[in-house]
Formats: structure tokens, C-alpha cells, sequence
């Protein structure tokens, strides 16, 4: 018997993401080995919701 498909993972609004993106900004645009991670890992989420937009919009 198949497994049903997992459910899609929760994907917050461009909106909150942007707004975390503009939280790690530093004097200089530098960040520290810590902060450049959670950007990349903002990054991918900002992408996962931009997906989620262009999907409700179709």
C-alpha cells in the first residue's frame, strides 16, 4: 500500500523572511560566521516562500 504524500513544510510570508533578512544587517554589511549562516538558511526559506507565491498565484 503506498504512503500518502508527506505534507508541504510550512512556509512563511516573503514579508516575515525579509524582515529577518534586514535584522542581521550590521554596520559595514559585514556578519559574523554565525549570522552569514542564518542568511544562507533565510535565503532558502525567502526562495521556498517566493515558490509558494508564484503557486498560489497560478
Amino acid at each position: 500500500m503506498p504512503t500518502p504524500p508527506a505534507s508541504p513544510p510550512h512556509v512563511r510570508s516573503l514579508s516575515a523572511v525579509n524582515e529577518d533578512i534586514r535584522a542581521l544587517q550590521v554596520d559595514g554589511g559585514l556578519l559574523s560566521e554565525k549570522g552569514s549562516r542564518r542568511y544562507e538558511e533565510l535565503l532558502v526559506e525567502w526562495a521556498a516562500a517566493v515558490r509558494g507565491d508564484v503557486t498560489e498565484a497560478a
